[in-house]
């Protein structure tokens, strides 16, 4: 046996490898050791190997989802050891000692799960393949609960945030590649050719021209992945649609460090409650919430797309008996695309059968109410007969099954009355045999005088006769006409002719309904699945639907309102709000203070926000950006209106936060992720930054500031909100013409400072820093020193003009670097011009001085 689990170790040795035994899947050596740890289940031995005892731990079948779960959630891929034989079918074919073959049937792995009590039914399940070729970079993803698969190419400066975007539970990558990957494989299952065989093959095509122009790079991964999920599935592919071809620019580029900062799918510390999702998300089925995730994750560039999601969410938002009339609809409906899934990966159960019949037949009248809607939105005109076409197949469901088929297919029970003949006959046949037993009981109750006699079933004996050990004598006598089969402490067991005849009729009865049973099973699945392509657009329908519906709740709760889109560069938000602090102040019973914003055009392009902590200039840049995502995803705002430019790029440097496994501080950190906008921000990207420069000392940070603001208004030429407590930093509204000075109000009275949380024109006159860390509880003994000594540097300040003294007869960003290119220029040509061969020692020396003389006056 050992040398048996060996050898399937080997072929699974990056797993941990449950091995089937009887009623358990036992781990051994290493295996043992982390399970055991990780499950916190005891850890045994069993025999030995090469003179040591063989570390052991096992968990019984029944229980095994749970313990995958997790294992799973630990990290851990786990390889499934199945016996493919029963022991009897092995001793009749290799003799009495036999050893049950077993095979590895299926790798279970984060990225390839189907099981319901796995997943999480509100968030999709991305695996992810990186694929590189030419000197290209593309994606594929598969979520294989639902047959998605999606391939995107993209450069290789945006793949981070693609991958970043997807939230991948496992990312695929060749094993020489220098991209980011959980898994490691083979080389040659990211070529690119190959890759186009195996979708030829997948989709029983000729050419892939359909689905698209693919290049090599999307072909690299596309065929990584499939190669990756039929390594897994071990040769049972699980159901995949053929894929969609996209490309980063077709939607909002948003980095990891923006999605990070803005918490657009999950907080900061991985949780969905307190996100941007969270707050909006009113969907009631699990499909919708996915889909509205990824809306959220990938805002549109498509003005088009845009206004036919945004229309749809108007007729919903309009008409509330409509909008609850839909949702009390969809909430009643299974999740059709992961039975689905589950079905086509060859894990499914009658009960997802069910699922496909209830789910189709409410996507069915919910098309039928819809479709008779004039006018009607373009999109709804599209979803509409989506949510038909399938008649034959729910008729055949609501006639072959009964009405809550069981999870469990083993069991039978799950096939309707009336739809077999002789399944009925068979089951007819069963039932009169269980009241023969019945009677039989009461037979042998009598004759033998014994009240406590039971007939009992267990799957060793079958069916037999049970008797207190204190009565069994008279049954143990020869001519009793009762056999002795087996005794134990309290009870002791029996079998009669009688009863042998009626149970074998029962038995043989149940056998063949069962048979019969999955028999039906087998076939109604293969027609569920001729049409699985049909289905899963039905379940795409109603998630869209469903998320429109959610968007249309939420924009009613809140008074929210449509955005408006322009061609031209601008953002002009009159009383937004920041939806996830509003909803956070709405339970403890406050009001959120609404703000204006208004960027764009050659006189407000970039704001610069001053004020005192705590006064809310975080969440207004923040609010601003969520409220470009939540405008450009087809949703409605939290604003009185809204009148946008499409944002290609959105970037937010906000909040303090240190990478140091990488070797980063906060303020490497901070200027990585500037750094990153400075490069890669365009006259279309929208930019907040908070902060920026507060992390190095007063000079180089007031340096730095400076220096950034230059270069996005000169050079970047983009919308952008900065907020800053440097001051010196307003001097610049007087030669930048398209900056814009603001901040946020605040008050002291009666010496306590006053947040009023309200942007207002022109610069703060001060911090307020004093008061805040007053609030703060901050001694007031401190307190008094740190007046003290605020006042000898504001008047220093006064007689030496502070730390900007000077600044004003600096030059322009632009200016000064046309100045320094310039200066550079100068001593290149100087020294291109020598003719060092025919310099004397004189020469050289002076050459030297007037070299140096011009780097100083650079």
């Amino acid at each position: 046996m050992m040398a048996q689990y060996l050898a399937l170790k080997a072929e699974a040795a990056d797993c941990l490898l449950f091995y089937r035994m009887g009623d358990f899947f036992e781990l051994f050596f290493d295996d043992a050791r982390v399970a055991s740890q990780v499950l916190d289940i005891a850890l045994t031995s069993r025999g030995e190997h090469e003179g040591e005892k063989i570390p052991m731990c096992g968990v019984p079948i029944h229980a095994a989802t749970a313990y995958l779960q997790r294992l799973i959630k630990a990290g851990h891929r786990v390889a499934i050891a199945e016996q493919t034989e029963t022991p009897e079918a092995a001793r009749k074919a290799r003799g009495s000692k036999a050893l049950v073959s077993r095979a590895i049937v299926r790798v279970v792995t984060a990225g390839t799960l189907t099981e319901e009590t796995l997943l999480d039914s509100r968030a999709a399940n991305w695996c992810v393949a990186v694929g590189e070729a030419a000197g290209e970079v593309a994606l594929a993803a598969a979520d294989v609960s639902t047959g998605r698969f999606e391939v995107i190419a993209c450069d290789r400066a945006g793949l981070a945030a693609e991958l970043a975007r997807l939230g991948a539970a496992e990312v695929i990558a060749a094993e020489e590649s220098d991209a980011p990957a959980t898994v490691r494989r083979p080389r040659g299952e990211f070529d690119s050719g190959a890759g186009e065989a195996r979708l030829k093959r997948l989709f029983g095509v000729a050419t892939l021209d359909g689905f698209g122009q693919f290049g090599r790079a999307a072909l690299a991964a596309a065929g990584g992945l499939v190669a990756y999920l039929d390594h897994t599935a071990k040769g049972k592919l699980p159901f995949l649609r053929p894929p969609v071809l996209a490309a980063a620019r077709d939607t909002m580029a948003i980095d990891a460090a923006t999605r990070e900062s803005l918490e657009l799918t999950c907080t900061a510390s991985g949780q969905r409650k307190g996100s941007l999702l969270d707050a909006v998300d009113r969907t009631v089925t699990g499909a919708g919430a996915r889909l509205l995730a990824a809306d959220l994750g990938a805002p549109l560039m498509a003005r088009g797309a845009i206004e036919a999601r945004l229309d749809l969410v108007r007729l919903l938002h309009d008409d509330a008996a409509l909008r609850e009339r839909v949702r009390a609809a969809l909430r009643a409906l299974p999740d059709i695309g992961r039975a689905l899934g589950r079905l086509a990966a060859g894990r499914g159960s009658p009960r997802d059968l069910g699922q496909l019949r209830d789910g189709l037949d409410g996507a069915w009248t919910i098309g039928e109410r819809l479709g008779a809607l004039e006018p009607a939105p373009a999109l709804l005109r599209e979803l509409a007969p989506r949510l038909r076409g399938h008649g034959a197949l729910i008729d055949l469901l609501k006639r072959a099954l009964v009405p809550a088929p069981p999870i469990e297919a083993s069991d039978g029970g799950y096939i309707a009355a009336g739809y077999d003949a002789a399944l009925d006959a068979l089951r007819e046949t069963g039932s009169g045999g269980r009241r023969a037993i019945a009677a039989l009981e009461a037979s042998f109750r009598e004759r033998t005088k014994i009240s406590a006699l039971k007939i009992r079933h267990n799957g060793v004996l079958g069916y037999h006769i049970e008797v207190p050990a204190r009565v069994a004598d008279p049954l143990m006598r020869a001519d009793s006409g009762f056999t002795h089969r087996q005794t134990l402490a309290g009870v002791v067991r029996f079998n009669a002719p009688e009863l042998h005849e009626v149970a074998a009729s029962v038995t043989q009865a149940g056998a063949h309904a069962l048979a019969a049973e999955a028999a039906h099973l087998e076939e109604l699945t293969a027609t569920a699945l001729a049409g699985r392509e049909a289905i899963a657009a039905t379940a795409d329908a109603l998630a869209r639907l469903d998320v429109a519906a959610g968007l249309a709740e939420r924009a009613a709760e809140g008074a929210w309102s449509r955005p408006s889109f322009v061609e031209e560069a601008c953002f002009d938000v009159r009383e937004g709000r920041h939806p996830v602090v509003e909803a956070a102040l709405a339970k403890s019973g406050d009001r959120f203070v609404a703000n204006d914003c208004a960027l764009g055009g050659a006189a407000a392009r970039l704001w610069l926000v001053t004020g005192p902590n705590m006064g809310g200039k975080s969440t207004f840049l923040r609010q601003n950006a969520l409220i470009a995502v939540l405008a450009q995803a087809g949703a409605y705002v939290p604003a009185a209106a809204a009148r946008l430019g499409l944002v290609d790029r959105l970037f937010s440097r906000v909040g303090a936060s240190d990478n140091l496994a990488r070797g980063r501080s906060t303020f490497m950190v901070e200027m990585v992720e500037t750094a990153a906008i400075l490069a890669q921000a365009t006259p279309d990207s929208l930019v907040i930054l908070d902060e920026v420069g507060r992390g190095t000392s007063t000079y180089d940070g007031l340096a730095i500031a400076w220096a950034v603001v230059e270069a996005i208004h000169q050079d970047n030429r983009c919308r952008c909100l900065f907020a800053t407590h440097y001051h010196e930093l307003t001097r610049l509204a007087e030669r930048c013409d398209s900056l814009s000075l603001h901040h946020v109000r605040a008050r002291e009275w009666k010496g306590e400072l006053v947040l009023l949380h309200e942007v207002a024109d022109g610069p703060a006159d001060r911090s307020y820093g004093l008061a805040v860390a007053r609030l703060a509880g901050m001694p007031p003994a401190t307190v008094q020193r740190a007046k003290a000594v605020l006042a000898k540097l504001e008047a220093g300040r006064a007689k030496t003009g502070g730390l900007a003294a000077g600044l004003d007869d600096l030059p322009l960003f632009a200016a000064a670097a046309q100045v320094e290119e310039a200066q550079c220029d100068a001593i290149r040509a100087q020294v291109e011009a020598l003719d060092v061969d025919a310099l004397t020692p004189r020469e050289a020396l002076d050459t030297l001085y007037r070299l140096k003389a011009l780097t100083r006056e650079a």
